[in-house]
């Protein structure tokens, strides 16, 4: 049997108030310093806390006391145009209408409209063996667009990993162009061996250079040599090497098989994992970025395209079209193995 918990806005308050428990699970809503809205799920393996009002990110993720989040600069979430002003997040959802890193001939934000969206629906639908926050939002734009998106992500009884999912509509009259990129910025571990069911060479460094990205001598000097084959990143094992941002790309993965699963692993035995359907999201980017403020080992971020903004994907005829009324769902299981 499901239930569904029907949230408004002010049910959420600065003291954390518990709305649901049980044996398994139990389910706060608090609001931080911000004024954003945020709901903790805890299930007996760790914590989850989701902000069902700002584009669903998940803020928090925490399995066997192990933090699965990056290191970053906020120690709380805050109100954003675009993701840039909010980077502190474990997860969110990048897109929708546009996405990735913008050119300077494009016109939009970073990995687009969808991460900071102010939700107009939340709900939670608690089930014997999981919890499941789910939302609603419109977007519609005069002489432009027309869309519903509904996130979800699912946290379940015993385990140690999650569903992450997005279903979108086209509700225009006219055809949508459509980027989607499930963006999960993992903890860096350290020594950390990446392993995936596709073979290593799928990954192509990217050639590319966005705004954000200051080179350096030494970090053009690196990325030489993972071009020309005198290095391999296989492992974690130089980190001043990986700042600014090094990040790999892995093209139509279909052709390895209908799943793909990714993981890295830490000489200590932690392991995290992310697995999706190659028919969803047939690309994959790996992200690392090693400073004093910023650590990430993002092994994958699963994708419709590369994220290399829209007029990139729109080149190299990567983007995908909804017809009116069409729908489109992603999802991705990823946590700690």
């Amino acid at each position: 049997m499901t239930g569904t918990i029907q949230l408004q806005r002010d049910f959420f308050k600065e003291t954390k108030n518990v709305i649901f428990s049980n044996d398994e699970f139990t389910v706060s809503l608090f609001k931080y310093s911000s004024g954003i809205e945020a709901i903790e799920l805890l299930n007996t393996r760790g914590k989850m806390t989701v902000l069902p009002y700002y584009g669903q990110m998940i803020w928090d993720l925490e399995f066997d006391s192990i933090d699965l989040k990056m290191k970053n600069m906020f120690k709380e979430p805050k109100k954003a145009d675009d993701i840039i002003g909010t980077y502190g997040c474990f997860a969110f959802h990048a897109g929708l209408i546009r996405n990735g890193c913008p050119s300077p001939e494009d016109d939009h934000p970073l990995h687009g409209e969808m991460p900071c969206a102010d939700m107009d629906h939340a709900w939670i639908e608690v089930s014997n063996d999981h919890l499941k926050v789910c939302g609603s939002t419109e977007y519609v734009m005069g002489f432009g667009h027309h869309y519903t998106a509904n996130p979800s992500v699912k946290m379940f009884a015993k385990e140690t990993s999650i569903e992450i999912k997005m279903e979108v509509e086209n509700r225009a009259a006219t055809d949508m162009p459509l980027q989607y990129m499930c963006h999960t910025n993992y903890a860096y571990l350290d020594k950390g061996e990446f392993k995936q069911n596709i073979p290593a060479d799928a990954f192509t460094l990217r050639e590319s250079i966005p705004e954000h990205v200051k080179p350096t001598e030494k970090w053009l000097a690196y990325n030489a040599s993972l071009q020309n084959g005198s290095a391999a990143l296989k492992n974690l094992d130089q980190p001043e090497m990986y700042d600014p941002e090094i990040v790999f790309f892995a093209d139509k993965l279909n052709q390895y098989g209908e799943q793909a699963e990714f993981e890295i692993t830490s000489p200590d035995g932690t392991a995290f994992f992310t697995r999706f359907s190659t028919a969803e999201l047939n690309y994959a980017t790996r992200w690392i970025l090693h400073n004093p403020d910023q650590q990430v080992a993002a092994f994958v971020l699963p994708a419709t395209c590369r994220p290399e903004g829209f007029l990139a994907a729109q080149k190299a005829d990567t983007l995908i079209t909804l017809k009116p009324s069409e729908k489109r769902s992603f999802t991705v299981v990823t946590g700690k193995k």
